[in-house]
């Protein structure tokens, strides 16, 4: 029997594929799958000596992570520890409009960088979707036992239903431990007043070992990758899945499309090598797609535009809008700041609504061992001031990551432009955000502002960075599951509505986004598909 064929090892993809070999299949991986080098064991103190170059680590080869004056576009760049995951190839081409999407060809793909923030959804969450809590919450399960969560029952359960697997908090830093005090002493007027609630974030990070791997050891160097494999990343399922003697993995390769026949069958898929573009193809009995949503909807329309010279357009694009608040809490000013501790969110704020998709989420990131030359160079004093201001205020500092749910419209498009020398497509995005959304965010910041001001804390106006669309990298939506309907969507396990057997595991068939990190339920629906379809 020809094989599962799975494309791509991110998130969706590991799940599903272990899943699938648990119950006997037999799965084909097909990746470009670029690899990391594995990062040095040291405390971050330790990285700025005991590395052989500590400039090229930190800043990169062509100090690319360098935020420079007069940059405003973001506040960070990524490490140069992280640029095999965002490099992109050659022949994937992108035209954009009001989208500034991100792609991953790496082993693992964009989780392998992620901040780790796993958020079940709720009904309300789910309202827009043929499957609810109840289809996904065996599989929250089972995905958390997998990978290690920790988080604990606090103010964020209404919004983050329990599962198991849950394992204790990590401890918190100094930061977060202020910051969840002063909650609980204003906690009556920020539940009636603001209908804001305080809690632990849920984090794919373990507070003690777990299926061969380290607890947190608090090296303070989370951002330039943990040594120990504490934080999860994809790579470690794949791992797993590698030990299973009916899995195969060819790396090297990138997807290009697929080729049917009769009965509405895929039985080949065809890639090319990304060393020497030989061009191979693959006998497939199930085709998965797990290779991102931008990935994944452009072979889909590659197929169709090679097989009947169709260009179609896929309507429905989501992302979640993300608003950068940093501010300061002066209750921390002039203390000193502890870099071995761990470095993501720790805690979660919620602004409740009448609609559960109307609801706003705000990550919290307490300022350790970040770089600081962006927030230095911002300052409107000389440098040898700003670095003097910065030593003082270095402790207070944090960041506040509010994320905004969005809605499929047609606008908001994915479509294919053809080369008319050579034949070769690129991708076309096209976003237009919903009318109403400036005065939502004018509306929702001075609402955080509010709620920080009442936890000691000062959030400057001028400071807020709205971040572009596709900065998330949540992207969803555009060959969405639904109850019927015919054309490009899905049924609630994912099947394809136009080949029989074609799945898409990764957000492509999200019908509506949250504002949560979607990684999780990605884990845990692909687990689901693989359970109730194969």
């Amino acid at each position: 029997m020809d094989p599962v064929v799975v494309v791509g090892s991110g998130a969706s993809g590991v799940h599903f594929t272990l899943s699938a070999l648990e119950k006997g299949h037999e799965v084909l991986m097909l990746d470009v799958g670029r690899r990391r080098s594995r990062p040095p064991a040291a405390t971050f103190n330790e990285l700025k000596t005991g590395v052989s170059d500590p400039v090229q680590f930190f800043l990169g080869e062509n100090f690319e992570a360098l935020s420079l004056p007069g940059n405003d576009s973001e506040y960070y760049a990524f490490a140069p520890s992280q640029n095999h995951v965002i490099s992109g190839l050659d022949d994937f081409q992108l035209r954009t409009s009001g989208f500034n999407p991100l792609l991953s060809f790496a082993a693992g793909g964009l989780a392998e960088i992620w901040c780790a923030g796993c958020y079940p959804l709720t009904d309300g969450d789910l309202r827009e979707f043929p499957i609810d809590h109840s289809d996904l919450a065996p599989f929250y399960e089972k995905v958390a036992k997998r990978i290690g969560i920790s988080g604990t029952d606090d103010d964020m359960t209404r919004f983050y239903p329990l599962h198991d697997g849950l394992l204790e908090p990590l401890a918190l830093d100094e930061h977060s431990q202020v910051l969840l005090r002063s909650y609980y002493r204003h906690k009556n007027k920020l539940n009636r007043k603001h209908r804001c609630y305080m809690g632990r974030a849920r984090i794919a990070t373990l507070s003690r070992d777990l299926n061969g791997r380290k607890a947190c050891s608090y090296l303070g160097r989370c951002r330039w990758g943990c040594p120990t494999d504490s934080i999860y990343v994809p790579t470690l399922t794949l791992s797993e899945c590698l030990a299973h003697e009916n899995f195969t993995y060819v790396s090297g390769v990138r997807v290009s499309h697929f080729l049917s026949g009769p009965g509405n069958r895929i039985h080949k898929v065809v890639a090319r090598s990304v060393s020497d573009d030989r061009q191979h193809e693959f006998d497939v009995g199930t085709l998965v797609l797990a290779a991102g949503t931008l990935s994944s909807s452009k072979i889909f329309m590659d197929s169709i535009y090679r097989a009947t010279g169709e260009r179609i357009t896929l309507h429905g694009l989501l992302d979640n809008r993300q608003i950068l608040m940093p501010f300061v809490n002066l209750n921390l000013i002039g203390r000193q700041f502890d870099p071995e501790t761990y470095q993501y969110q720790q805690l979660v704020i919620a602004l409740d609504a009448d609609d559960p998709q109307d609801r706003s989420y705000g990550l919290v990131t307490t300022l350790k061992t970040a770089l600081i030359h962006p927030i230095v160079a911002s300052f409107p004093t000389s440098m040898a001031t700003a670095l003097s201001m910065f030593r003082n205020i270095h402790a207070a500092l944090a960041m506040l990551n509010i994320n905004f749910s969005d809605h499929r419209r047609d606008e908001n498009q994915l479509s294919l432009e053809v080369d008319g020398q050579n034949g070769e497509t690129r991708l076309a995005i096209q976003y237009r955000p919903d009318a109403t959304e400036g005065e939502k965010i004018q509306r929702e910041t001075k609402r955080y502002r509010r709620i920080l001001r009442q936890l000691g804390c000062i959030a400057p106006s001028n400071a807020t960075h709205v971040r572009p669309m596709g900065a998330s990298v949540h992207y969803a939506g555009t060959i969405p599951m639904t109850e019927n309907g015919a054309g490009p969507t899905t049924d609630e396990t994912c099947r394809s509505r136009d080949l029989e057997n074609l799945y898409f595991v990764d957000g492509t068939t999200f019908p509506s986004l949250p504002a949560k990190n979607l990684t999780f339920t990605l884990m845990a629906n692909a687990a689901r598909v693989a359970e109730v379809a194969f």
